[in-house]
C-alpha cells in the first residue's frame, strides 16, 4: 500500500471516528505518517480528498458486490447474490458503508461524482427492469424498487453493526427473501 492509500485510509478512519468537520490537516498527516509535501502531491485540499475517498470507496463496493456475479443465473439468483453481497460487504466493512450513507447526498462530495453511474447498481436496477418486464416484479419505478430493497438490507445490517442484535447468516437469507416478496407480483 502506498502513501496515497495511507491518506485515504486515515482519512476513512478519522471521518469514521470524529466527522469531517473534526478533521484537520495534521490529524491526517499524523494518522496516515506523511508530511504535508506528501499529502499536497496527491491532493489539493480537503475537498478533493473527500471526493476522491467516496469515488474509491464507491468503486471497491461495487468490485466486491459484483466478484463472482453469475449472468446466466435466473433473474430471482441474480436478486438474491446482488442483496447477500451487499449484506457481506456492508458487515465485513462497516466504516466504508458509514462513510457511504452519510456522505452519498452531501454537499461536501461533487455533483459529478455523487451522479456517476455505478455499473453495478445499473446491472442491479437492469435485474428489476427485467422482473418488471417479465411481469414478476411490481410495476413500479426500478430506481425506487432498488431503493426500497437495498435500503431495507442495509438497515438490518446497520441494526447489527450498531450491537442491536446478532444476525445470523440464516436471518440475513431471511431478509432477503422478505425484499424479494416485497417487490414481486
Amino acid at each position: 500500500m502506498g502513501k496515497r492509500e495511507d491518506i485515504l485510509n486515515a482519512t476513512l478512519d478519522l471521518i469514521t471516528e470524529e466527522g469531517l468537520q473534526s478533521i484537520t490537516f495534521s490529524k491526517i498527516f499524523k494518522r496516515a505518517n506523511v508530511g504535508s509535501a506528501t499529502f499536497y502531491h496527491y491532493f489539493d485540499n480537503k475537498e478533493v480528498l473527500v471526493n476522491e475517498l467516496y469515488k474509491n470507496t464507491s468503486k471497491q463496493m461495487s468490485e466486491f458486490v459484483i466478484k463472482d456475479y453469475d449472468i446466466a443465473a435466473t433473474l430471482y439468483e441474480k436478486f438474491r447474490f446482488f442483496l447477500k453481497k451487499t449484506a457481506d460487504f456492508a458487515i465485513s466493512h462497516p466504516n466504508e458503508l458509514w462513510f457511504l450513507e452519510n456522505y452519498a447526498h452531501s454537499p461536501f462530495i461533487s455533483e459529478e461524482i455523487r451522479n456517476a453511474v455505478d455499473p453495478t447498481i445499473s446491472e442491479f436496477i437492469n435485474i428489476i427492469a427485467e422482473g418488471q418486464r417479465q411481469g414478476i416484479i411490481k410495476d413500479m419505478n426500478p430506481v425506487v424498487c432498488f431503493q426500497i430493497v437495498g435500503g431495507s438490507i442495509l438497515f438490518v445490517i446497520r441494526g447489527h453493526l450498531s450491537n442491536k442484535y446478532p444476525l445470523s447468516d440464516s436471518e440475513i437469507q431471511q431478509t432477503i427473501e422478505v425484499c424479494w416478496k416485497g417487490i414481486k407480483v
